[in-house]
């Protein structure tokens, strides 16, 4: 039987916890083990800061138009979409946002590469989400947002089945 759930939150960098420790609860019908949960919640986090920092500029310099809303009114903040299901032993994880997208998915893939080096960011949330995932898709179009997709094999039917 597959199991579902759909998260929708403010790309907001404050977000960020919330959404690995979300996808954790959620993974807990597969009685993972605590390595199975932290690599899963770090990947989480890679992508979505990914979504927040690249895909908006959120916290940092917002890539969205400022002027565009009626004056004394508050800009919407953009969001986050986060679905996961859990089939077998499978949890598959789909991290989008409808940000400003990647020109070149290869090379932003590469570790060490980043739009924002004076951000002090390392390069390396796409290398550490394939590290810490068994898969991992990205599908982007710029100016139209990015999609990260990824699936992990945990818990106990995983696990015995290695040790036949």
């Amino acid at each position: 039987m597959k199991k579902e759930m759909k998260l929708e939150f403010d790309a907001l960098p404050e977000n960020e916890g919330f959404a690995r420790v979300t996808v954790a609860a959620f993974l807990t019908s597969l009685n993972p083990t605590l390595e199975e949960v932290e690599d899963v919640k770090t990947a989480v986090s890679e992508a979505v800061t990914n979504c927040i920092i690249h895909g908006y500029g959120f916290g940092y310099e917002p890539v969205m138009d400022q002027d565009k809303e009626p004056e004394g009114e508050e800009k919407p903040v953009p969001k986050v979409y986060i679905t996961c299901a859990i089939e077998n032993d499978t949890v598959s994880i789909e991290i989008k946002d409808k940000g400003i997208g990647i020109e070149n998915i290869k090379q932003a893939m590469e570790p060490l590469f980043t739009t924002k080096p004076e951000l002090e960011r390392s390069g390396m949330g796409f290398a550490f989400m394939e590290a810490f995932m068994d898969k991992l898709f990205v599908e982007s179009n710029p100016g139209k947002g990015t999609t990260v997709r990824m699936e992990k094999k945990c818990g106990h039917s995983f696990r015995k089945a290695d040790e036949e």
